[in-house]
């Protein structure tokens, strides 16, 4: 496997996949009962910011205004939680701002098959006891770990898109979610570069017949292929508002970060039912 997030932490696609993370991670903490999150590509945890990185782009466009989007304050509190006082150096992967929504009651279990991502996620995160690191193919693992014992909570799909099937290996993992733990919340990212294999992961999605949605966050035009004109998310039984907050915070955010030369569009789709 040739993907290192390491190559596009921080970028505007980090910066909607993580903002979305964390108000589906805040939702939890609507009540008491436990969760457990899941994430089945977790990659390295942390990852150093070096000039002419696409972070640039992206958290480093936003950080200097971070006092000027108090919608984003979860997740921008996790990006601080990283880093010295005040500085930009490290991004937080996933985990590492799953961890930090964890209550004493929660868990989570970060499966991660690159050997050396794995074990410097270990290192990070040695001192967490409510996190389980798992040298695994996230793809066979998800099966096994579903239902939680906790019944509630989250699973985070994130993976490379550097195999053909991937977006059918998406739709599947879902299907799965669908059949073993059907009320559980599903995020699921995807990159948006040719339509073609995104329309046939919405039509499977409403094949399942759970309350679903996508949504989409471009800064380009979407008409050039192979280019990586945004990402987008499938959200199964989304925690209430959600779909709310993100049709009011996403178009600013959007437009801010693709700057004078983009083209920012975001989409909501319902993908509830054929």
């Amino acid at each position: 496997m040739n993907y290192r997030h390491s190559r596009h932490a921080g970028n505007i696609a980090d910066v909607f996949k993580h903002y979305v993370l964390t108000l589906a991670l805040a939702a939890l903490h609507r009540k008491d009962t436990p969760f457990c999150a899941i994430d089945t590509h977790a990659g390295a945890g942390r990852y150093r910011l070096d000039k002419g990185g696409e972070f640039e782009h992206g958290i480093g466009r936003l950080w200097p205004r971070r006092a000027a989007w108090p919608d984003l304050a979860g997740y921008l509190d996790a990006v601080a939680a990283v880093n010295p006082p005040g500085a930009l150096k490290y991004y937080p992967g996933s985990p590492l701002i799953i961890q930090k929504f964890l209550r004493p009651q929660d868990r989570a279990l970060f499966f991660e098959l690159n050997p050396e991502e794995c074990a410097r996620l270990a290192r990070e995160l040695a001192r967490a006891p409510r996190a389980a690191v798992q040298e695994v193919n996230g793809w066979n693992a998800l099966r096994g770990a579903l239902p939680p014992r906790e019944n509630r909570g989250l699973v985070l799909i994130d993976p490379p898109y550097e195999q053909p099937d991937d977006f059918e290996a998406l739709a599947g993992a879902l299907a799965v979610g669908a059949r073993q733990w059907r009320n559980g919340g599903y995020l699921a990212w995807y990159p948006v570069k040719q339509r073609r294999p995104i329309e046939r992961l919405h039509t499977a999605v409403r094949a399942l017949g759970l309350e679903a949605a996508a949504v989409e966050f471009l800064t380009l035009p979407a008409g050039v292929e192979q280019r990586l004109n945004g990402s987008g998310y499938v959200l199964v039984n989304p925690p209430w508002k959600l779909l709310d907050t993100l049709r009011t915070t996403l178009p600013p955010l959007a437009e801010f970060l693709a700057g004078p030369a983009g083209r920012p569009t975001v989409r909501v789709l319902d993908l509830c039912g054929p």
